[in-house]
């Protein structure tokens, strides 16, 4: 029986489901993480958000409102369940600048209309883009943007009152500084000291106390200071509701306004989507892993943000943004679902009701101390490590001047030219070294060979002597037209003029083009670097061709000894030391990669793995039987004991592949059919097929689509089904409980030659099951489809 005939109609089971089943109704439910959590976040955010709104200079009822609704609406809709929105420090500056220029009413109404943008740009699923800018300007505009509230902050700190730029502000500190207000400067002084020295509090009863937020406290403390020695400092003033200013229409400049909701778009969308990001980083670095906590889906969470923005806006409150400190204080306070976000959304709007007496009594100058300590700690010395670590930090400056000295968008601007002439001078700046040696002339090409180089690669080249023997290294990942016929025009000359010309790469590896003179004895070359035997086309010279001789075909006896026989001739040369190695050392895997016996499969190839790299297990199918259940055939659960037990692999990866005989003969199988060894075997795959069938598991989705056809989206529920029958071994189980093992899953689509890796394979989840494409270029980040 063969494996790769194609799928018959008859007896196939009916597995029709285009979209995810809907999941059963379930009671809500509150776990009691999430509400001590919720408790945390809120006692930072209230004062926070009444800072913020301070720094604007928006009614201060308008950063309870964000906050509110950042916690309801972006907590619920959005697609990062343990991130906290609400208004942000980052967006002061822009806030504070649009009620300047239009006033409050049009501010709201820019608010709505850039959340009318974020939606609209959740919907082409524009999101994962948006990290495309360098980190570079991202942590400088956060920078400049903290500068400038810290310099706006400090008037007020001092008794005075802020200008409208970060200049004036600068320009006028010295005439602030001689009319100090000592109950101003007092407070502010007792603030900015809590807020320092609670985290550092030593001892067991620090521990204890250390629980409850600095930011509280601090203000607070300094409430009670002031109450209790009557000083005269000005207050938090919450109006009633019923004054509470809504938006209008905007009034102002087109090309203003549009300036406006596209500054607030930015700033609000690229915030929450990297501080959705680090969420996800934060959560996997729990003791658990994350274990529950699915990782963000990045186009509902700009969607979630788009649609609090709407509501804030409409309902008179400041901008929403994803928020690093109270996202970080959410995930540290053991949150493990959004309810803990909502339940802190619920607090602000009962404080903002009830507790107005005891907010009228905060004084101002505590509120302006926290927002200026909050943009300080914006400029962070860590991130200034990491650009200068990889020569960024001109980029990073100019957007942080940038963003200090003219605007947010000028400065991100700014910023993403500097960082283009960065890549620019990057891409162009080509070494190229000439030296001799035992006769033969070396030229050293690094960086990439573009046009830009060839004026110096050409004179280079014409340098060497005719008639010589020469090798050219290029050690880099790319070349253009340009330098590639200009090197292509010199090597045809110099072996005109009787000379050699060998041509490498970074290691040594000759990169030659077949000889038209000696195609034949080079034939295939283009599939290194493995020698295809028969099933290979590319190089091949047509059968039909009247003019070429068609070479008999060969045995397989003689196709396998040719194939030894370059082995020990071209291969073995090269890995013979490290073969030595081994042999002595013997072996230690990091891996067991189990995967299908399918010949098209080639692990090495796939994994850029060489020897004793991989403990590798094929069958057909790529099956793990669930103990107990193997019927006289212990290989599979023999191989992942001596892994697990005696190897000590880190990790365990169940590969699938596109097109998959075994899969395709489960879905043919029926009933009646005989008990071939075969049928027997594939027994063992039956789960899988149940488990697409079934209706309590959602069809898994492959970089953001659903599978082509039933056999595909088998291929891939088969892997997960399989990690599933993995935990079921003691060994396994008992090494994940320890931490010291990992469970991969990877989908290989040979068609396309591209591989696949299953998103949160640390726990097989009821809900989508997701492939993340593995890109060649970029680190690889999953991310669950919504």
């Amino acid at each position: 029986m063969t494996l790769c005939t194609p799928a018959r109609t008859t007896n196939r089971p009916r597995v029709q489901r285009p979209h995810s089943p809907p999941e059963p109704p379930r009671r809500f439910r509150i776990a009691g993480a999430d509400l001590s959590a919720s408790v945390a976040v809120f006692l930072i955010a209230l004062p926070l958000s009444l800072g913020i709104a301070l720094a604007t200079g928006a009614p201060l009822q308008s950063g309870l409102v964000a906050a509110a609704v950042g916690g309801l609406v972006a907590g619920r809709f959005g697609g990062s369940p343990l991130q906290v929105s609400g208004p942000a420090a980052g967006l002061t500056v822009v806030t504070a600048e649009l009620i300047q220029l239009y006033g409050w009413r049009t501010t709201c109404a820019i608010t709505v209309l850039a959340g009318l943008v974020q939606l609209g740009l959740s919907a082409l699923r524009v999101a994962r883009s948006a990290l495309a800018v360098s980190p570079a300007i991202v942590h400088g505009m956060l920078a400049g943007i903290g500068v400038t509230i810290a310099l706006a902050q400090l008037h007020i700190v001092l008794g005075g009152t802020p200008q409208s730029s970060a200049a004036d502000n600068v320009l006028v500190l010295p005439a602030q500084l001689a009319h100090i207000h000592p109950a101003a400067l007092g407070i502010s002084a007792l603030t900015v000291a809590v807020l320092l020295c609670w985290p550092r509090l030593p001892g067991r009863a620090g521990k204890l106390a250390r629980k409850v937020p600095a930011a509280l406290v601090a203000v607070t403390g300094a409430t009670v200071v002031a109450a209790l020695a009557g000083l005269t400092v000005p207050r938090v003033d919450l109006p009633s509701w019923s004054s509470h200013a809504l938006p209008g229409l905007p009034e102002g400049p087109v090309l203003g306004i549009a300036a406006g909701v596209l500054t607030i778009t930015l700033v609000t969308s690229v915030q929450s989507l990297l501080s959705a990001v680090a969420v996800d980083k934060l959560v996997a670095a729990r003791p658990d892993g994350g274990r529950g906590v699915p990782r963000s889906v990045l186009d509902r969470e700009l969607a979630g943000q788009g649609a609090a923005n709407v509501v804030s806006g409409a309902l008179g409150g400041l901008p929403v943004a994803g928020v690093a400190v109270r996202s970080v204080a959410n995930v540290s306070a053991g949150a493990v679902s959004r309810a803990s976000t909502m339940l802190h959304g619920l607090w602000v709007v009962l404080a903002a009701l009830l507790l107005v007496p005891v907010l009228d009594l905060i004084p101002l100058p505590a509120l302006a101390a926290l927002v200026m300590v909050v943009g300080i700690q914006m400029v962070s010395i860590t991130h200034i490590r990491t650009v200068t670590r990889h020569r960024e930090v001109v980029v990073y400056a100019v957007t942080l001047s940038g963003v200090v000295l003219v605007g947010i968008l000028e400065g991100v601007a700014l910023g993403i030219a500097v960082a283009i002439a960065v890549a620019l001078h990057r891409l162009t700046r080509t070494r190229i070294t000439r030296e001799e040696r035992d006769g033969r002339h070396l030229l050293h090409v690094r960086g990439q060979l573009t046009f830009l180089a060839v004026p110096r690669l050409s004179r280079a080249l014409h340098q060497l002597p005719h008639g010589s023997d020469v090798v050219v290294e290029l050690d880099g990942s790319f070349m253009d037209h340009a330098a590639y016929e200009t090197l292509s025009d010199w090597t045809a000359g110099h072996l005109a003029h009787g000379g050699t010309v060998e041509t490498t790469g970074p290691s040594g590896t000759r990169i030659a083009e077949p000889d038209p003179a000696t195609a034949s004895a080079a034939a295939h070359t283009c599939c290194r670097p493995w020698n295809p035997w028969h099933n290979h086309q590319c190089g091949e010279q047509p059968a039909d061709r009247p003019d070429e001789a068609v070479e008999p075909p060969r045995t397989t006896a003689l196709k396998l000894a040719s194939g030894i026989g370059k082995f020990q001739r071209n291969t073995a040369p090269l890995v013979r030391d490290e073969l030595a190695r081994l042999a002595r050392e013997g072996q230690t895997p990091s891996q067991l990669f189990l995967t299908c016996a399918d010949s098209r499969l080639v692990t090495s190839m796939i994994t850029s793995s060489g020897p004793g790299d991989l403990f590798t297990v094929r069958n057909v199918g790529n099956l793990v039987p669930l103990p107990g259940e193997e019927s006289g055939d212990d290989s599979v659960a023999a191989a992942i004991e001596y892994a697990v037990e005696v190897l000590r692999v880190e990790s365990i990866t169940v590969c699938g592949h596109s097109g998959c005989g075994a899969m395709q003969a489960l879905l043919n199988g029926g009933p009646d059919d005989p008990p071939t060894p075969l049928r027997r075997w594939l027994r063992h795959g039956r789960p899988s097929l149940e488990r697409m069938a079934s209706r309590r598991h959602a069809w898994a989705r492959i970089s953001g689509r659903l599978p082509a056809d039933a056999v595909e989206q088998l291929c891939l529920t088969n892997v997960v089904q399989q990690l599933e029958h993995l935990r079921a071994y003691e060994p396994v189980a008992r090494r994940l409980a320890e931490g010291t093992l990992t469970l991969h899953g990877v989908y290989f689509h040979v068609g396309e030659a591209q591989a696949y890796l299953l998103s949160g394979t640390d726990e097989v989840h009821s809900y989508d099951d997701v492939f993340t494409q593995v890109m060649p270029t970029e680190p690889l980040e999953t991310a669950r489809a919504s």
